[in-house]
């Protein structure tokens, strides 16, 4: 959140439309539209109880903690990237930094179908609760693409607007859903369901019984977001502090809550009869239970907040893929005209309007075939959001590997590797468990979506991801061949262009590096 300063806000790029409105942001104002993308009280409603009931693993908490300790092992390095370059399109401008510029055109198109499907998904899930609480509390019957495109609308509003202004909301929003969360969990803590605290959950050999690699998969799409903090580092006051900072501080607050919560779930039901309450309850396993232990006026206020933080996770989601499309036209992997700012707020407002049209567009294809031949209430939760919202996890955890593949590589052709040796020897870790944890996702694609072995859903959406990794690659060909100069500025931001053949050395951007070229 904006602090109170004189400094100018300035930008280094030579064309101040073109550049994000630097000084913006703090360490708050960076932190708080990161843990609103993890949105921990959707994870708490969906993703956890989805993981007991298909998987009967309850060692849930225990998986979380694993996975923490990948993401802070992959956060070290990713960190250390942020501190040689601030770029607004991350995933992308680390990959072309590392592997070549090429690479980077491919991460660029990825990681935009990545956050566009996670996104469009939580629409699904938001217009069917909110027609659900208008039905229940209200009496009024509508379908559930009207509150999603309603929701799409404000959130193409509100994207357009200072980034800080954006902060505030998702701050409010935020700490609301955070308190509710932690209530419970003192709640469950206080009272637990087998009158003791049984640390079993926390037991290896709680993951013993089920599929735990599959469980594995759904809780990694809980940490969907901690990754985020880099595409702000241009609005920033202090990018290289500021950023590395908030990778550390959302990696393990968001574990240290999911391990949390999971765990509460499971002393709220019991050990041993959490499993068999998440397959009868379903995403209503939360609510059921806290109104059993904290009333039915907290059940009900708490079904409120969970919308309110499905749409701060929106809004956050909104931001991060309108600031990859303004850094993608600013370098020519898009159309010029997405990569100008408003000259109003400073916000990347063509990228804005770019999701908009797409969730608009989504939202309705997917309102339109959910009425042929018959309509099925559950569609958006369980098309819209299963399907897109896979396929996304999946396109990020592919990024995140090959980010970490990029950091490896970048240091060593810098001529770092002995002074970064135990960051390099950190992402090297976390790159290899993460490209693991994405391989299997592929391979069990059809149990997370819940289709069968010759379902085409075992292989559209992560085929969707596949193509724009495609598409990008050819495209950055081309940019190679044919316009070598915008081909060598991917990823570059703000900076100088390097020569051809050159890479980023120890003497500053666009020095050569003898012996050394781009990868791709």
């Amino acid at each position: 959140m904006p602090s109170r300063t004189s400094e100018p806000e300035t930008s280094t790029y030579e064309e101040p439309e073109r550049a994000l409105r630097a000084g913006r942001l703090g360490t708050p104002g960076v932190l708080l539209p990161v843990l609103a993308a993890s949105a921990p009280l959707m994870v708490a409603v969906g993703v956890m109880p989805t993981t007991f009931a298909e998987t009967g693993v309850v060692g849930q908490p225990l998986l979380f903690l694993v996975l923490g300790a990948v993401l802070a092992l992959f956060a070290v390095g990713y960190a250390e990237m942020s501190r040689h370059m601030s770029h607004s399109g991350a995933f992308y401008a680390y990959i072309a930094r590392g592997l070549g510029p090429t690479a980077g055109a491919s991460a660029a198109y990825g990681a935009l179908a990545a956050y566009s499907a996670l996104q469009v998904g939580i629409y699904g899930m938001f217009g069917f609760e909110v027609s659900g609480l208008l039905d229940t509390y209200r009496g009024v019957t509508i379908d559930w693409w009207v509150p999603a495109l309603l929701a799409v609308a404000l959130v193409g509003a509100l994207g357009r607007l200072r980034i800080d202004l954006n902060a505030k909301v998702l701050g409010v929003l935020l700490l609301v859903e955070v308190a509710l969360v932690v209530v419970f969990d003192l709640a469950a803590l206080a009272d637990p369901a087998t009158g003791r605290l049984s640390p079993h959950a926390f037991n290896p050999r709680a993951l013993a019984h089920g599929s735990a690699g599959i469980a594995l998969c759904f809780c990694a799409a809980a940490f969907i977001g901690c990754e985020q903090a880099p595409v702000y580092a241009e609005e920033t006051r202090r990018p290289q502090a500021v950023v590395r900072r908030v990778l550390l501080l959302a990696v393990g607050l968001v574990t240290a809550l999911l391990a949390l919560s999971s765990w509460a779930l499971t002393l709220a039901a019991g050990p041993q009869d959490i499993v068999d309450s998440a397959q009868k309850q379903g995403p209503g396993l939360l609510f059921a239970l806290a109104e059993k232990n904290l009333g039915t006026t907290f059940a009900d206020v708490l079904h409120v907040v969970f919308v309110t933080g499905m749409f701060a996770a929106l809004l956050s989601l909104h931001n991060v893929v309108a600031r990859y499309v303004f850094a993608m036209g600013r370098e020519g992997l898009l159309p010029a005209g997405f990569g100008r700012t408003s000259p109003i707020s400073g916000a990347p407002a063509a990228g804005s309007l770019f999701q908009t049209v797409v969730s608009v567009a989504v939202v309705a294809a997917f309102a339109l075939t959910d009425r042929w031949p018959a309509g099925d209430p559950t569609a958006p939760v369980t098309h819209l959001f299963t399907w897109t919202g896979n396929a996304g996890v999946l396109g990020v955890l592919l990024l995140m590997a090959a980010s970490s593949l990029a950091v490896i590589v970048f240091f060593v052709r810098r001529g770092e590797a002995g002074a970064q040796r135990w960051r390099l020897l950190a992402a090297a870790a976390a790159g290899v468990a993460l490209l693991g944890i994405a391989a299997y996702s592929v391979r069990q694609f059809q149990l997370l979506v819940g289709a069968g072995p010759n379902d085409t859903l075992a292989w559209m959406p992560p085929g969707i991801v596949v193509l724009a990794l495609l598409v990008g690659l050819g495209y950055g060909l081309v940019l190679r061949a044919r316009r070598p100069g915008t081909h060598a500025g991917i990823g570059r931001g703000d900076e100088p262009s390097p020569a051809p053949g050159a890479l980023p050395g120890p003497g500053g951007p666009g020095t050569r590096e003898s012996g050394h070229g781009t990868l791709l």
